[in-house]
């Protein structure tokens, strides 16, 4: 449980693209019983499947972590942890694959995962969310973004929102040409935002 902090290129804890990562991840690579403290530019990156394990963030940067890569059958496993004070976003899946985000806790963020909407190259990317509490940064605050023309997925399972009410899955069309995506919808579809009333709890 050593905390490690930013300094010179790395002294960023605004939300400027590009900003290098405090750890770089292997594929096949573990990061465990870390805590990432503030500044921390743009926390960590996977080159591939990965695992955190017990990785903390005290004030997230640019982002929390990244999964980069090119393999559709990469897996990245963020399992028990917790993040807070995301203005953007915690998880950001850049490349193909999985992203499994379990026994997590996130507070204050835009948004909890979302899948690029902008990137030079689009795949279908498929997160899943199991046993996670959330308190939003506000109410304009989602848990997850995904790209319904990509054919993202997002499975729920056992979410606590800490909130009356609020967003659990936006949708998006997204691009390779760097635009904003625009949204195009929220809430369960069945295809790209996949989870029923009662994997959702709200609690004030």
């Amino acid at each position: 449980m050593k905390r490690f902090t930013g300094s010179g290129a790395l002294g960023s804890s605004g939300q400027t693209e590009g900003q290098p990562a405090m750890f770089q991840i292997s594929n096949g690579g573990t990061l465990t019983n870390v805590i990432i403290g503030n500044p921390a530019a743009d926390g960590v990156h996977c080159s591939g499947s990965c695992t955190l394990k017990n990785v903390w963030w005290e004030d997230v940067g640019e982002d929390a972590a990244t999964l980069l890569g090119s393999s559709s059958s990469q897996v990245m496993t963020i399992d028990t942890g917790g993040a807070k004070g995301a203005s953007d976003k915690v998880f950001q899946h850049n490349g193909p694959g999985t992203m499994i985000i379990r026994n997590f806790c996130a507070q204050d963020f835009g948004k909890l995962y979302r899948s690029c909407g902008n990137c030079d190259t689009q795949y279908a990317r498929h997160v899943q969310l199991q046993n996670v509490l959330v308190v939003p940064g506000s109410s304009t605050s989602a848990l997850v973004g995904v790209n319904s023309n990509y054919n993202d997925t997002a499975k729920f399972t056992r979410i606590l929102v800490r909130a009356t009410s609020g967003t659990i899955c936006e949708r998006y069309t997204g691009n390779n040409t760097g635009a904003e995506p625009p949204k195009i919808g929220s809430g369960a579809d069945g295809t790209n935002c996949i989870y029923s009333s009662g994997d959702i709890t709200f609690m004030p």
